[in-house]
């Protein structure tokens, strides 16, 4: 008879913090492009921005008092630059889809320094459909890599689907450099209607 191990315990799922800080690099491997990335937080607002000006590609996505904000200045083949906004959305609705996360498992990110992460899952499907032969549409998708030891350490992300929609690959990657648990800069731009 052999002896059973018994599994460990899934960890925690991700959740963002309402104050962080962290540097990092944006990259969209299909059009060869990789760009610096910062990603911040205070008081449960939060704000990434990828590129800047004199980079291939600029953006923010920020939630910023309960809407969800995208601006895009700069995009290969883009020429509207509207700030779109989601109202309802807030740091407590992303931590809600992060409990719906699936445990992928125990990792190692082999960089430099060399992270020790748990892999997780996350995705919107549309329509929810009980299991069988239906069209689903993966509207967001994504791979969190957390620290190992802290599941508000974010050192990496896939997304993929929908929400990558200027992308022809629809898929791009966020890859932190550092991650600090200490209040950012959140700042709504000019362009982008203030919440009501």
């Amino acid at each position: 008879m052999t002896a059973r191990q018994e599994a460990s315990p899934t960890p925690p799922p991700p959740r963002l913090p309402r104050d962080f800080r962290g540097k990092g690099k944006w990259i969209v491997r299909d059009l060869g492009i990789t760009v610096p990335f910062t990603w911040e937080g205070r008081g449960g607002d939060s704000q990434m921005t990828a590129g800047g000006p004199g980079y291939p590609i600029w953006f923010t996505n920020l939630i910023y008092h309960d809407t969800l904000y995208t601006l895009t200045y700069k995009w290969p083949g883009l020429n509207e630059h509207p700030c779109s906004r989601i109202p309802g959305f807030n740091l407590e609705s992303l931590n809600q889809g992060f409990e719906k996360a699936r445990y992928v498992g125990p990792e190692t990110l082999r960089r430099t320094p060399q992270r020790r992460v748990n892999h997780w899952r996350v995705g919107v499907v549309l329509p929810e459909l009980p299991p069988g032969n239906y069209p689903r549409l993966p509207l967001a998708l994504g791979d969190i890599y957390v620290d190992e030891a802290n599941r508000g350490t974010f050192w990496q992300v896939l997304q993929f689907g929908v929400q990558n929609l200027y992308d022809p690959e629809l898929d791009e990657w966020l890859v932190m450099d550092t991650f600090e648990h200490r209040p950012g800069t959140v700042t709504l731009p000019q362009r982008c209607e203030p919440p009501r």
